[in-house]
């Protein structure tokens, strides 16, 4: 048997936006661009290693762009 229980969507976002002892961090993130209804939603990072020096990390930049815009339109 399985139990339908509910996914938290933002277990670790929740440690940086929730709560009244977090409202510096909240109005950081509100300076950078954050909006209200940003807060309910799960904070996702892309990270890359792109640089210059070698050729097989050339295309990591485009491939990371990519990703952020993946994240960003699934909203």
């Amino acid at each position: 048997m399985s139990e339908n229980k509910e996914i938290d969507i933002k277990p670790r976002s929740r440690e940086v936006t929730d709560g009244a002892n977090r409202a510096p961090a909240r109005a950081m993130l509100r300076a950078v661009g954050m909006k209200e209804e940003d807060f309910s939603k799960a904070q996702v990072g892309v990270a890359s290693s792109w640089n210059e020096v070698t050729p097989c990390n050339l295309p990591l930049d485009a491939l990371a762009k990519r990703c952020k815009e993946g994240v960003s339109n699934a909203g």
